[in-house]
């Protein structure tokens, strides 16, 4: 099941208070990305993050789930409708998280 465009709004709308937050389409879901690190994605309607250190600390009973079949396990994020902890759980993460690749 894809995630829908809708969905994708209002999570982009509950992380508006971050500068640098992007998302980019990828089969059917959308990869979110904060200063040019990947973060997280929207899978199914869902709201998951990497489970980088700082993440866990502010998630310590968040499910792991699938993004899809064959993929590591991430967190989900279920205080989709708080935009302050969104905003606090991104930037805490921003240090753990790998620096982009380059294109060659």
């Amino acid at each position: 099941m894809a995630s829908s465009k809708d969905y994708l709004t209002f999570v982009m709308d509950q992380l508006s208070g971050l500068e640098e937050i992007t998302s980019r389409p990828m089969m059917g879901e959308f990869l979110l990305y904060y200063r040019g690190k990947l973060f997280g994605g929207i899978y199914d309607d869902r709201l998951l993050v990497k489970p980088v250190a700082p993440a866990a600390a502010l998630l310590p009973d968040a499910p792991r789930e699938l993004p899809y079949e064959g993929a590591k396990e991430m967190l989900l994020v279920e205080q989709v409708d708080d935009p302050a902890f969104l905003e606090v759980l991104v930037t805490a993460m921003y240090d753990a998280l790998p620096a982009p690749k380059r294109r060659k």
